[in-house]
Parts: structure tokens; C-alpha cells; sequence
């Protein structure tokens, strides 16, 4: 074991078979000197700085019935919502005014928001705040939709890949194909964005080799972003009953790929805060370095549940901001307000 943590600090890789050996035998001791390795690849790409980015959750209708989230489209339990352009950049307009520099646009799978609409709505942003980042989080639309968003201003696209192992996958998501996904994430990158991908830990039926060729993906596209969260079930949805991920195995993922990917941006999710009240910290310690505080209206932010129980339901976007500069501080580390480019992209 001692070897394989060696190898994977120093090379940044590891077989499929060795990452297999390493999930089913690594102890606790292990765990702290994978996370350290981690740390410090990550201060070596980025120093001590965490990134943030204002998170707009603007609509929770979606076409899809991915059998874990608590939006999917045969939820009838589901208070919908549709945030309009205008309401949309009345939050950039606040997030832009709390010092982010990057706005997150995330949404079901809503087909109410055309290209045109999108686009207009992206060209306005930059109209306003040149300088910002504007990512898009809205899964998968046709490659012409892609190119269209792109060429408005759009500059990185989040779209986990859910799982690498096509069996898993197409359980989980019966209104999908395996292949599609993959082939967005590809035309994504072919068109010139920062592209995220990532995966959930602990999802029932999931096995170390399919977590391990979670990881090999990543390695062969090398994202700009890594998205990696426990699953947590959501009682309205098959899998409700179902026992979730936990914190320890997510960590040993997100240091994993940091390792593997050493130049991504990856998030300290809000599913690991939901977890543990200091999830998102020791995400940061163990590799993570980006945390996305809300600036949904808090008049429908609770709607947007895609788990269970998540936190800052309630809480006002200064609220979040500055709660969250103060956590970043007090685990050692420093805030940076910037666009945060990834390592690899901008070098």
C-alpha cells in the first residue's frame, strides 16, 4: 500500500487493477497520508486558494427520471419552479455585487430555456460584468445548442459523467444512453470549454472497479473540473430507501483524483456538508479546492432538492458568502475571488 500512495504522489498514476487493490485494503493510516499527498499536489498547481462560485439554481423541471435525484420528471411531489432572465440576472447582479467572478447556471434538464433564450441571457451577463465567468450546468442538449452557447460567451460546462460503467449507468438512468453522455462531455471539450465531469460515491450496486474506472476516465479526458459527492437517497425517488455514500469513501475519491488529474478544479461539494458539518473543509484538506455558495432566491431554493436535508436552505447569499470565507480561513486556507481558471487551461 505503502508503494501504491508512493507512486500515485509521484507519477500521478495508477493501473485499474492497483486502484481496484488500494479501495479494498486502504485503513485509516492510509487515509491520512493519501490526503496529505493530496494537499500538496494541490498547493503545488494552486497554492493555498480556494475558489468560489456564485451557484444559481434556476429551474428544477427536468425531462430526465435518473433514479437517484429528487427532481427527476416522475417526482409529483415536486413544487416546480422556472426562474425568468430578468430573475436570473437580478442573482448575478447580487453575486457580482458579494465579489464572485463566476456564476454557475444550473438546472434540470428544462427545455423551456432555448438556445435563443440561453444565449441572450449569457450575452446580457457578459454585457454586464466582462470579466465574469459564466458556467453552464443544464445536461445534455444538441451539439448545434453547444456550439451556440459557446459562441454567446459561455465559458465552462459541469456535466458529471454519474458513473464510467455502462451497466451501472443505464440502471440508473432509464431515460438515457450511456454513450450519449460520453459523446456530450466529448463535443464539449472539441468546442472549446472548460469542461467538468465527475461521479457519485456509494451509489447502490456500485463496486471498486466501477469506482476505479470512474477514475481511469477522468484520467483519459482530463476535465478542467472534477464534481465527486456521496449519494444521499431522496425519500421520493427508487432509491429512496437505499443506504448512502459516506464521507470517508467520497474523500478517498476526491484525493484520488486530485492525484490522478493534478491541474482540476474540484469542488468541495454541499452534499459532503450535508454529510458532516465540517465535510466541505475536509474536503479542501484532502485535495478540493472550490466551494460554490447559493445565490438561488431563497423563495424556491429548497424546491431545488436533489437529496435530502441539504444545507443553507434558509440562508440569505451574504449570508453564505461570508460564512463561507470565514470557514475557508479557519481550515487554513485563502479565499480567492477570481474567474479560477483551471491550471491546465490557462497554462
Amino acid at each position: 500500500m505503502h508503494n501504491l500512495l508512493e507512486k500515485v504522489y509521484q507519477t500521478n498514476s495508477l493501473t485499474k487493477d492497483e486502484i481496484i487493490y488500494l479501495l479494498e485494503n486502504i485503513t485509516p493510516e492510509d487515509r491520512e497520508i493519501l490526503y496529505s499527498h493530496a494537499l500538496k499536489t494541490k498547493q503545488k498547481y494552486y497554492g493555498n486558494k480556494v475558489f468560489l462560485r456564485g451557484l444559481i439554481e434556476f429551474s428544477n423541471i427536468c425531462r430526465q427520471d435518473c433514479l437517484y435525484c429528487g427532481i427527476r420528471a416522475s417526482n409529483a411531489k415536486v413544487e416546480r419552479y422556472r426562474l425568468t432572465p430578468g430573475e436570473i440576472l437580478g442573482c448575478c447582479d447580487i453575486g457580482y455585487d458579494l465579489g464572485y467572478r463566476t456564476f454557475v447556471l444550473q438546472s434540470g434538464e428544462d427545455l423551456w430555456y432555448t438556445a435563443e433564450i440561453l444565449g441572450a441571457l449569457i450575452q446580457e451577463i457578459k454585457k454586464r460584468y466582462p470579466e465574469v465567468a459564466i458556467t453552464l450546468s443544464i445536461g445534455e442538449r444538441r451539439v448545434e445548442t453547444y456550439q451556440s452557447l459557446f459562441a454567446s460567451g459561455a465559458d465552462r460546462f459541469l456535466m458529471r459523467h454519474e458513473t464510467a460503467s455502462k451497466d451501472l449507468y443505464e440502471k440508473l438512468h432509464p431515460t438515457m444512453h450511456f454513450e450519449d453522455r460520453q459523446a456530450c462531455l466529448s463535443t464539449l471539450k472539441d468546442i472549446g470549454y472548460q469542461v467538468g465531469a465527475g461521479f457519485m460515491v456509494g451509489l447502490p450496486g456500485q463496486t471498486f472497479a466501477d469506482l476505479a474506472e470512474d477514475l481511469r476516465y477522468l484520467s483519459e479526458i482530463s476535465p478542467d473540473m472534477i464534481g465527486i459527492g456521496p449519494f444521499i437517497p431522496h425519500s421520493e425517488t427508487p432509491l429512496g430507501t437505499e443506504k448512502g455514500g459516506t464521507l470517508e469513501d467520497t474523500l478517498v475519491m476526491v484525493a484520488l483524483a486530485r492525484l490522478l488529474i493534478p491541474g482540476s478544479l474540484i469542488p468541495a461539494t454541499t452534499a459532503l456538508g450535508t454529510l458532516n458539518p465540517q465535510g466541505r473543509e475536509l474536503a479542501l484538506k484532502a485535495g478540493a479546492n472550490v466551494l460554490m455558495p447559493i445565490i438561488t432566491p431563497t423563495s424556491v431554493r429548497k424546491q431545488y432538492a436533489l437529496y435530502e436535508n441539504k444545507i443553507c436552505g434558509d440562508d440569505k447569499p451574504e449570508d453564505c458568502r461570508y460564512c463561507i470565507e470565514r470557514r475557508i480561513q479557519a481550515a487554513g486556507f485563502e479565499m480567492d475571488l477570481g474567474r479560477g481558471d483551471s491550471w491546465q487551461f490557462s497554462s
